[in-house]
């Protein structure tokens, strides 16, 4: 059974997924409005916000800032290459990036297979907690982020890794 809850938060509403455990949820999905690819809620799903309550206030805290670290329970899914390349996204440090090539150095991809891992942060189902939006272009860009790239500006802002534009 799946079951989910809206939550809202200065990102818009995000949209939780996840199969209940005996203390909450193992959370499969964590979406954005307008994201790239992001799941609908399906038939067969259960609203209830009871099993989120760690995680929203988790997330609450972060949006806070006082939170710089999740301790989410999730569902493993993704193919083997994309679970080492979400693992290796789930290192990067709040308050910081690293690029999608510093990224496949690290893990040893090919350079012929960077875009392979580009789909595969492309592919996180959990954004946010798992920060793929920490993962930049080598000249310091915005790439591609399934929330939108004005959400990974604000995110990146928030962890104090971008500086605030001056209008």
């Amino acid at each position: 059974m799946t079951v989910h809850t809206i939550l809202t938060s200065p990102l818009g509403e995000l949209l939780l997924a996840g199969e209940p455990t005996s203390g909450g949820v193992s959370l499969t999905s964590l979406s954005m409005p307008g994201q790239k690819n992001a799941p609908a809620v399906q038939s067969g799903w259960v609203r209830d916000p009871a099993p989120f309550m760690e995680i929203s206030r988790q997330l609450d805290a972060y949006f806070a800032g006082e939170l710089t670290a999740f301790d989410i329970e999730f569902t493993p899914s993704g193919t083997d290459f994309q679970r080492r390349v979400w693992s290796a996204v789930e290192e990067i440090p709040y308050g910081t990036t690293t690029t999608y090539g510093g990224l496949a150095e690290r893990l040893g991809v090919e350079r012929g297979r960077v875009q392979a891992l580009g789909a595969a942060i492309g592919a996180n189902p959990l954004l946010l907690v798992r920060p793929c939006h920490r993962v930049i272009g080598a000249d310091g860009s915005m790439r591609g982020y399934a929330g939108g790239v004005e959400r990974k500006v604000q995110l990146l802002t928030h962890e104090g890794a971008l500086q605030p534009a001056l209008i």
